[in-house]
């Protein structure tokens, strides 16, 4: 049976994919901006909206990092804003588990859900981040350990507080207009390692019965978080050799958890650029990559590798002769260390830039990423189609370089062409973020 392609629009406002100081780009801050991508979206006829979370700013050198310059609004507050101004679109934020209460957090996301009719998702992430805990009044530093069992555990009681009001809790008798109620409505108590609260929730279920549960872990423990307790991951594994495995994997887990493949969507976030040829596509992404790669971000990432202050390298000149040295303090603030053995990935670039003949800049492009769709509308449509098919993914989050503005061409060309190949709707058929899903309302 051909399977439908699911797809989600990333809001992704100054990083290392956006192309912030292009002409065509417009404010990563104004309502207005986040208005126009998720109308966008939804005219294409795509599942869902997302939007990341920052609870504190990522510093570099003492300064606050170039990306992140414009700030990061609350992405809950924004997401309810775009219930308004939205009719089918899915809202989905990133929400941390470590740095928020569980009550407090399933009655913001309750509210989304009711403001939006169903259409609410929170990816759930955890952080043993002491820097990003100094915002917070406990100190907010948890040992990796217990990252995850803390977040199990208020997802955990999120869904029991969601659970706390039957789907028919209030009935009013349609002759006396008399209301009645079938329970207690709200009444919890939750007694667990990391949270230990009594109450009574004060938030009716929605019409879809909870939000959307999503999950970016990609560790062994990650993936079991997944298996066990999300409707959808995120995975950095695009390729079809690798997303397939992902796949496999992941999917292949959730028998232990009671749990079928079906109810598990697996999402790699994808980035695009599209030509009228193949040729000009190829040509088009290579100008984006040195737009994404400026020569000061260039230093800046070299700079996460060696954990050194490297301001005084030449962007187009050697790497450092000497090695990273991952046994001082981290160099960026806020955001994990990426290398597992920061020496060798460094004598790994060295061979690749003697073996290239690459300057700072050029290695940084080539080992940063790339875009995971480049060609014509056709070709991509053919791809995206391929894989899904081939179980290598459920659909893509799509993550544009330009914002507000760089969803129109995709969706402009390519989802005519996934519509004609019969794998994305026409038209909604679902009024709720778990029914454009396929998954059942709880």
């Amino acid at each position: 049976m051909t399977r439908q392609v699911i797809l989600a629009a990333h809001f992704p406002g100054v990083n290392n994919t956006t192309v912030w100081s292009d002409p065509a780009s417009g404010s990563q801050i104004a309502f207005d901006s986040f208005v126009r991508l998720a109308q966008t979206a939804e005219r294409g006829k795509f599942d869902f909206f997302f939007l990341a979370e920052g609870l504190r700013l990522r510093e570099q050198r003492g300064r606050i990092h170039d990306l992140d310059v414009v700030g990061r609004p609350d992405s809950l507050t924004v997401l309810a804003g775009l219930a308004a101004v939205t009719t089918h679109l899915g809202l989905t934020a990133t929400v941390n588990a470590t740095f928020n209460e569980p009550l407090d957090l399933a009655r913001r996301l309750a509210t989304l859900d009711h403001l939006s009719g169903g259409r609410a998702g929170w990816n759930v992430v955890t952080s043993s981040d002491a820097f990003t805990g100094e915002n917070f009044r406990r100190g907010g530093y948890l040992d990796r350990a217990d990252r995850y069992s803390r977040a199990a555990e208020v997802l955990r009681t999120a869904r029991e507080l969601w659970q706390t009001w039957p789907a028919d809790e209030v009935v009013a008798d349609a002759v006396t207009g008399v209301f009645t109620r079938t329970a207690n409505p709200g009444a919890f108590v939750h007694k667990g390692r990391h949270v230990d609260i009594a109450g009574a929730f004060g938030v009716p279920r929605s019409p879809q019965g909870r939000p959307l549960i999503i999950q970016a872990g990609d560790s062994g423990p990650g993936r079991d978080f997944a298996a066990a307790d999300a409707d959808a991951i995120f995975s950095r594994h695009g390729t079809l050799q690798d997303g397939k495995a992902f796949y496999a994997d992941v999917k292949g887990r959730m028998a232990k958890f009671g749990r079928t493949p079906d109810q598990l969507k697996i999402l790699p976030a994808a980035t695009f650029v599209l030509g009228d040829t193949e040729d000009e596509a190829r040509e088009k992404a290579h100008h984006v990559r040195r737009q994404q790669v400026s020569p000061q971000t260039a230093i800046l990432l070299l700079e996460q590798l060696w954990n050194k202050d490297l301001s005084d390298f030449d962007p187009e000149g050697p790497l450092p002769p000497f090695d990273p040295v991952p046994e001082a303090d981290s160099i960026i603030k806020g955001r994990a260390r990426m290398y597992d053995d920061p020496v060798a990935t460094a004598n790994q670039w060295r061979a690749l830039a003697a073996e290239k003949g690459l300057g700072i800049r050029d290695l940084i492009i080539e080992v940063t990423g790339r875009q995971t769709f480049v060609g014509t509308p056709a070709s991509v449509a053919a791809t995206i189609d391929e894989l899904v098919q081939n179980d290598a993914a459920d659909g893509f989050i799509l993550v544009p370089h330009i914002v507000p503005g760089g969803l129109d061409e995709f969706v402009d060309t390519v989802v005519p062409l996934l519509q004609e190949r019969g794998v994305l709707r026409t038209e909604y058929t679902t009024t709720t973020l778990r029914g454009h899903l396929g998954l059942d309302h709880d």
